[in-house]
């Protein structure tokens, strides 16, 4: 073989080298998407830990007037990006993320307490199959919206929480339109893209039995946490850590 030959192989291998490490360096942008009846405040100290360990975090605040209104608003927040995100999704969030993860900025799905539907499922179709330990939700008076009592939330939500903590977040919940919940979802995106589930073992919104369950057909890999619904406000070491470990191999 010619030493102009070798030089040219050389050449390739050492191209295709540097092109395989470019697309497997970590994701950095992470964009959330929060649940119902909650808002993104929540995310604070796991957004502060995120950022420490060099992430770009932006959160969605959604209007969750419905699922289309939801995922329109989460894929403008997509499209500023500036490149490959991971999109994360707590509890009706998952709904979200299942649609929005189809956007050409998504890497990879993180489901944290979270729903994670089949073409055709609603969260009430998926929240009724297995019930969870009971959420004293109530109706607007117009009877088009739902909200969680605030004398209940911190034991159907964030049993985990301090007090003021979990006081605070039922002072700030956003109310979900009746619409979001019904709503179907299309071709979810967890069947082209890489995902994570955190299963909350405490969670008395979604029945952790059903997390496993739709986890499990997704595919996903899967961290157990001892914590309520509000796992993200409550363990935001443990979630960020799933986080980090997501954004890493979603790069690979």
């Amino acid at each position: 073989m010619s030493h102009r030959k070798v030089a040219t192989l050389a050449l390739a291998f050492a191209t295709s080298v540097i092109a395989f490490a470019a697309q497997a360096a970590d994701v950095k942008n992470i964009v959330i998407v929060h649940g119902a009846l909650a808002d993104g405040s929540g995310w604070r100290k796991a957004t502060e830990i995120l950022e420490k360990r060099g992430f770009n975090v932006t959160i969605v605040q959604e209007p969750i007037t419905s699922l289309s209104d939801d995922v329109a608003m989460t894929n403008r927040v997509l499209d500023l990006q500036d490149g490959p995100t991971l999109l994360v999704g707590h509890s009706y969030g998952g709904m979200v993320i299942t649609e929005a993860g189809h956007n050409q900025n998504v890497a990879g799905l993180v489901y944290v307490a979270a729903f994670q539907p089949d073409k055709g499922e609603s969260l009430l179709s998926l929240a009724s199959s297995k019930p969870a330990g009971g959420m004293n939700i109530r109706e607007t008076k117009d009877g088009e919206y739902l909200y969680l009592d605030p004398a209940a939330f911190a034991n159907d939500f964030a049993a985990d929480l301090p007090k003021d903590e979990a006081a605070f977040l039922a002072k700030s919940q956003v109310f979900a339109s009746k619409e979001a919940f019904s709503a179907k979802v299309g071709d979810p995106a967890w069947k082209t893209r890489k995902s994570w589930s955190v299963v909350a073992t405490e969670d008395r919104a979604i029945n952790p039995d059903l997390e496993r369950q739709m986890a499990k057909r997704a595919g996903s890999d899967v961290t157990e946490i001892a914590a309520s619904h509000a796992v993200f406000a409550s363990q935001p070491e443990k979630v960020a850590d799933v986080i980090e470990k997501a954004a890493k191999a979603a790069g690979r």
